[in-house]
């Protein structure tokens, strides 16, 4: 490996704020495809492997986190954060922010249409870091990174509107353990037509009732949700 990709890769691995024993790991998780079948003399493989790799330990590590950040939440709910953390577009944007596209080993067709700035590109280098991270340092390792990594991204999503969207979570709750689907309805609404108070319940069989209120429907429905959850858990 020539002076140069190694002090690259050096930087590289300074930002990532992991020390690889290995450096050879970390250029074949930068590996495209491409690259490799225009190198068939290459010392080492392509990241596929990697990505394969890391993709589990990623799943794994991840839900390693929600388990002890979420400890009330039932199965769906956790299945739908660690969707939300380990899809695509969140990989992509950590790639961007580590700057990973500009030391990815890229074929000449992919270099010419952009590849290192393709989503699918980026978040699969993502995964194939974390895959070089296991290899290197094992689970201990990969977890504190990946930690340090999501965190931002677990609190961005704590923070928004899907974390506050109650009605779909208690949805999950009650098919997951019930086989219902929560329904609501209109209790009462008061006050003048430009300052109206909904009164909404919501239920699931004859398991749970409550009732929310809210400046319109939605919110009502929402509050209402939000209160039936509380029951479920108690449950």
């Amino acid at each position: 490996m020539k002076e140069e990709r190694i002090e690259n890769l050096e930087e590289l691995s300074e930002m990532l704020s992991y020390t690889f024993s290995d450096i050879t790991l970390l250029d074949m998780a930068l590996t495209h495809s491409s690259y490799a079948n225009e190198n068939p003399d290459l010392a080492w493989e392509d990241n596929e492997r990697l990505e394969f790799l890391g993709d589990a330990v990623l799943q794994l590590c991840m839900s390693d986190i929600l388990i002890n950040k979420f400890p009330d939440y039932a199965e769906g709910q956790l299945s739908k954060v660690r969707a939300a953390m380990v899809s695509e577009q969140p990989l992509a944007g950590l790639a961007r922010e580590y700057r990973i596209g500009d030391f990815m080993l890229l074929g000449r067709g992919e270099e010419i249409s952009g590849g290192n700035g393709k989503d699918s590109i980026l978040g699969n280098a993502v995964e194939a870091i974390i895959g070089a991270i296991y290899l290197d340092g094992g689970y201990e390792s990969a977890l504190l990174f990946i930690r340090a990594t999501f965190q931002p991204l677990v609190d961005e999503w704590i923070e928004s509107p899907i974390y506050l969207d109650y009605k779909s979570l208690l949805q999950e709750a009650s098919q997951g353990r019930f086989r219902l689907v929560p329904q609501y309805r209109i209790v009462s609404a008061s006050g003048p037509d430009h300052d109206k108070t909904f009164e909404i319940e919501a239920s699931i069989g004859n398991i749970v009732s409550t009732t929310g209120t809210g400046k319109n429907k939605k919110e009502a429905e929402q509050d209402a949700a939000r209160k039936a959850l509380q029951k479920l858990e108690e449950i």
